[in-house]
């Protein structure tokens, strides 16, 4: 089959659909409110990544190899001109919700953002009062002049731009100054009672106050305009490998630059005039195309404080209690449950808290001699983090494997690496130029006369916060082979030497790439045989061209392929001729859809994975991942049912994606079926 760039769809422009999807969330008013609102500063914070990294590498792709085809045909410049259509289209969409939809309906519930031309006499006072006893006191307005060039503008910090006429105590005369936001003040405030008149619920802007009140910082001069603006810049780090002697050494001296990378796009007020537009486009050395106006704050994602400060239950989603497994339910020892038999956990409709009850009783259970653990994203404040610290304070022998070079996390991995180091543990980085992207934690104990190793092997990050809103998988076992493979796989981290070869459990980047090709050319093998073949997969991404190309082919032979892809695919479904058998759908919901399940049909088989790794490039090449097949009957037959076939037929939160890249949400027709709130349902009983 052709290897043409047009069998594969752009991985950026993906990432603008998915946030299409989170949009129409939004938009959905069978949804509670304050969740909705929610939704929109999910929109912002990942278009803040979106630009911090993705565009930032095209840009520099543009500049450094023009002429660089990508992975769909197109050059960096084409995408970035396509980009920059679709990502003004959804900020102008997505503002026009806030202000149009969203705004409204929180005001019929006495939910209240209040304009400057609102405010009553007392609420003036009072926001007069906090200009001067909380923000000007911490505010350091810069006037333009040679003695004063323009300030280094942090990533993302909320800043004023404000023209001025006459002259300052000294003489001097400058048309601009620039007034820079304390990060440290949240940037909606509620009005305190005394003063909402009678509305309970009631906020300002910080961008308001700093409004209203600006000329105070400039007395005996006119302000003629002030406008608020917000930089984002390149945030990917990077540490070269030549002449590296410490990697967290290095790390933190980059992260200290993280603030000022190049700038790849403004964020304006819509009033800011042309003049001031293109004053501020140079000082970042940035295009017209880079810059995005915007009708409210330049930064909804600050919006997202705000469900939880009003006492509205109602207007948020149910809460739930997750549930234990059955074999956990009965007080049965943790270590004597999972003995008995592997033990499946479902986050969040199963709690995260035999996890933390694995590593707590570790740390104090004297027959525990050893813990072995990978870190990715595990949070700057840690119940676990602080049970290995506990454990290696005990006398156990801790290991963990930290990733230092976990995007956006890398300051609070070298926090946690500082403090296990002290506590006695010992900690390694992993293998540099490859992620560890793996959740494996192993136990050793000392059990009649012999050590027993039990294992957790998950899809999701050890982060207990996140175990609450991500859905994820994580196995419970002290299957002999398994347990010898994770702990062949931390010594292969830990030490020197060639990759072991693995008895059940596949790894990136050495044989989890070849595993998912042979059970595809398998189920083809199949098909052409006139047998059954059927593969059914779920992902965050698919994007790696030789599994997409392999997967055409299946189509082509008759095999059929159900995939559920949360986020980015690059594989274009129902191209007749092509992939006429293959489906991908999206769930988005209530819960961030995270669990990686691989199902292979396999002649009545029903080989089935789960694994940390989407399909894509980056995991199957460049991250150290693991892949563990589900080998008990009962727990395959659970993963079939709630990680698979519920999602496949969810008609309330699926979008079932067209040939184009292009998403539709699936039709309701009959009983409506929600996987997650049958889960939810399920697991509540």
């Amino acid at each position: 089959m052709s290897q043409s760039h047009e069998l594969l769809l752009n991985r950026e422009l993906g990432l603008i659909e998915f946030n299409r999807r989170v949009l129409a969330q939004a938009e959905d008013p069978s949804l509670p409110l304050l969740e909705r609102l929610k939704y929109l500063c999910i929109v912002s914070s990942n278009l803040d990544e979106f630009f911090e990294v993705r565009m930032a590498w095209l840009k520099e792709t543009a500049q450094l190899t023009p002429g660089r085809i990508l992975a769909d045909g197109s050059t960096p410049a084409q995408i970035m001109a396509r980009i920059s259509s679709a990502s003004h289209e959804l900020v102008r969409q997505q503002y026009a919700v806030m202000s149009d939809v969203l705004f409204p309906a929180l005001r019929e519930e006495d939910i209240i953002f209040l304009r400057r031309n609102e405010w009553t006499e007392q609420q003036q006072e009072w926001v007069h009062d906090f200009f001067s006893n909380e923000l000007m006191p911490i505010l350091t307005p810069i006037g333009l002049d040679p003695s004063h060039p323009f300030p280094k503008v942090l990533n993302k910090s909320l800043n004023f731009a404000v023209e001025l006429e006459g002259r300052d105590a000294f003489g001097r005369q400058s048309d601009i100054a620039i007034v820079q936001a304390p990060r440290i003040l949240p940037r909606v405030i509620k009005v305190p009672p005394e003063v909402c008149s009678g509305h309970p619920h009631t906020f300002v802007f910080l961008s308001s106050i700093l409004h209203s009140h600006v000329h105070e910082l400039f007395l005996g001069m006119t302000v003629k305009g002030c406008y608020q603006f917000r930089v984002t810049r390149d945030s990917e780090l990077t540490v070269e490998d030549e002449d590296l002697k410490n990697l967290r050494t290095a790390l933190q001296g980059e992260l200290s630059q993280r603030q000022f990378g190049d700038a790849v796009r403004l964020e304006i007020a819509d009033t800011c005039p042309p003049h001031m537009e293109e004053f501020l486009l140079t000082q970042f050395n940035l295009k017209k195309p880079d810059v995005y106006r915007v009708n409210g704050p330049v930064n909804l994602v600050r919006l997202m404080q705000v469900p939880d400060l009003v006492d509205r239950p109602d207007l948020k989603f149910p809460p739930f209690v997750p549930s234990l497994p059955d074999q956990l339910s009965k007080k049965v020892p943790l270590f004597d449950a999972i003995r008995k038999g592997d033990i499946l956990l479902h986050h969040p409709f199963q709690s995260f808290q035999p996890v933390i009850d694995m590593l707590n009783l570790a740390a104090t259970d004297p027959q525990v001699v050893a813990i072995k653990m990978t870190v990715y994203r595990t949070g700057t404040d840690s119940v676990l983090m602080e049970s290995l610290i506990a454990a290696a304070r005990a006398g156990k022998q801790v290991t963990v494997v930290l990733e230092l070079m976990a995007r956006f996390d890398e300051e609070a991995n070298i926090s946690w690496a500082s403090h296990l180091e002290d506590a006695g543990a010992h900690v390694v980085y992993g293998v540099f130029g490859y992620k560890v992207h793996a959740k494996m934690l192993m136990v050793i104990r000392r059990e009649d006369k012999r050590l027993r190793r039990y294992v957790h092997l998950g899809t999701g990050n050890y982060h207990p916060r996140t175990a609450r809103f991500y859905t994820d998988l994580g196995l419970l076992t002290c299957n002999e082979e398994i347990a010898s493979d994770v702990n062949d796989i931390f010594v292969q981290l830990t030490g020197l030497g060639r990759a072991s070869q693995l008895k059940q459990l596949h790894q990136s980047p050495f044989t989890l790439h070849s595993l998912l090709i042979d059970s595809i050319e398998r189920e083809i093998e199949h098909a052409q045989q006139g047998r059954p073949a059927q593969i059914i997969a779920k992902m965050n991404a698919l994007l790696e061209p030789q599994v997409i190309h392999a997967l055409y082919r299946a189509s082509q032979a008759g095999v059929k392929i159900q995939l559920i892809v949360r986020g980015v695919c690059a594989l274009r479904p129902g191209v007749p001729g092509l992939s006429d058998n293959i489906t991908v759908r999206s769930v988005v919901g209530r819960f961030l859809e995270h669990p990686r399940v691989y199902y292979f049909y396999n002649d009545k088989q029903e080989n089935l994975y789960i694994a940390s790794a989407d399909w894509m490039g980056r995991n199957l090449f460049r991250r150290i991942e693991t892949c563990v097949p589900i080998l008990d009957p009962k727990v395959k037959r659970r993963v079939i049912k709630e990680a698979l076939r519920l999602y496949l037929e969810d008609n309330v939160n699926a979008w079932d994606m067209q040939a184009d890249g292009s998403y539709k949400r699936r039709p309701s027709r009959g009983k409506e079926r929600c996987a997650q709130n049958l889960l939810l349902e399920e697991y509540a009983r």
